[in-house]
């Protein structure tokens, strides 16, 4: 991985990183692609209409159905998927951890039940990398202990340790197999946790980033904290983390809330919120939200976004989203799916414009001016 800050205003930055895969400008949200694939897009969907240099798969899933052996076999997530630029895998620990049932953690890894069959399986921060190894990810995760919040400080101090000890269980091994030949081209995030508590962060922080990891990230937000207790975790933690390495906020979120962490040195995002939201009936748009299940939008002829670009707002009116959402028509996710995106990556790339310009808060100010009260 090639890592370059091309402009800093405040502290928000614009940075270029570069895999194997694909050039990545930042600030940068991520599409979710569990299971490799963007929930009702394919790979030529997201090249034509969206260009994303990056998407994320979930190795809990992937592990799962089909295997990771079988995705390797395949070609990894780029002959499977047929999408030819980058991925980013998480470690599937939040997986193992929010969809089952039964889990235990242990000092060694995670026991979990499959959600699919109920089957029993283990995770340990080596099992994941080989994974993730064969998976072929651009930027794997490591396995790490999340915490639910709220949560004890003793039940947050276990973790950050134990998390601590599973990243340099996790990069040596991933050194190590690439002294072999194995993951050569593959990139390592460690994940910084803490909950809200400075003193956690700052330990978790300063430990993680002292190993030799391609980037971090900040982890365990939210996920029932507060939005200015998340605002503030951010800002106190990117003091602990290297400037010559990407920044990434995992599971975040709003629009509001890439705006913000933009604003406090955050680099990289992805969330389930446009997608999810899309099928749902919410879009995104400059103004705010818009429900499209609302009556007001029966006979609308207007985009659901009049400063959009997206083939979406370019080809068909509210009256017509709202007609096939309402129709239960298939039609309808995947045309929300690509506008709500499409508002995504805008964003992102205007905030990026604003970085280089030297014009942040002016365009922080801007967004905030149009959005509905």
């Amino acid at each position: 991985m090639n890592f370059q800050i091309d402009k800093i205003d405040g502290k928000a930055r614009a940075c270029t990183i570069t895999t194997a895969h694909s050039t990545i400008q930042t600030p940068v949200f991520m599409p979710v692609g569990t299971v490799g694939a963007v929930k009702a897009l394919d790979a030529t969907d997201l090249q034509s209409f969206l260009n994303p240099q990056i998407i994320l798969g979930n190795t809990y899933h992937l592990y799962l159905r089909p295997n990771d052996t079988v995705v390797k076999q395949m070609g990894g997530l780029h002959g499977f998927t047929k999408f030819p630029r980058s991925f980013l895998t998480d470690s599937g620990g939040f997986q193992a951890f929010s969809l089952s049932s039964n889990v235990k953690i242990d000092e060694n890894g995670i026991t979990f039940r499959s959600h699919i069959d109920g089957s029993k399986h283990y995770f340990t921060p080596t099992k994941v990398i080989d994974i993730q190894n064969n998976l072929n990810s651009d930027i794997m995760m490591i396995l790490d202990d999340l915490v639910a919040l709220p949560a004890t400080k003793e039940r947050i101090k276990s973790s950050i340790e134990r998390t601590t000890r599973w990243a340099d269980e996790s990069i040596k091994y991933h050194r190590a197999n690439q002294l072999k030949g194995i993951g050569v081209e593959q990139n390592i995030f460690a994940i910084i946790q803490g909950g809200t508590n400075r003193a956690f962060r700052e330990k978790s922080a300063t430990e993680l980033c002292a190993m030799d990891f391609d980037g971090f990230a900040i982890g365990g937000l939210s996920v029932g904290e507060l939005n200015n207790e998340m605002y503030d975790t951010v800002e106190w933690t990117t003091q602990f983390m290297p400037t010559d390495k990407p920044r990434y906020l995992m599971g975040v979120g709003t629009p509001e809330d890439l705006v913000e962490n933009v604003s406090r040195g955050i680099d990289m995002f992805d969330c389930v919120m446009p997608t999810r939201n899309a099928r749902n009936g919410t879009l995104f748009t400059s103004f705010g939200k818009v429900s499209i299940k609302a009556k007001q939008y029966e006979t609308d002829e207007l985009p659901i976004d009049p400063e959009c670009e997206c083939m979406v707002c370019k080809t068909y009116s509210r009256s017509y989203l709202r007609h096939l959402f309402r129709a239960k028509e298939i039609t309808y996710f995947r045309l929300a799916t690509i506008h709500n995106l499409y508002y995504y990556h805008n964003l992102m790339s205007q905030m990026r414009e604003a970085i280089i310009e030297g014009k942040f808060n002016e365009f922080k100010t801007e967004f905030y001016a149009k959005r509905v009260k």
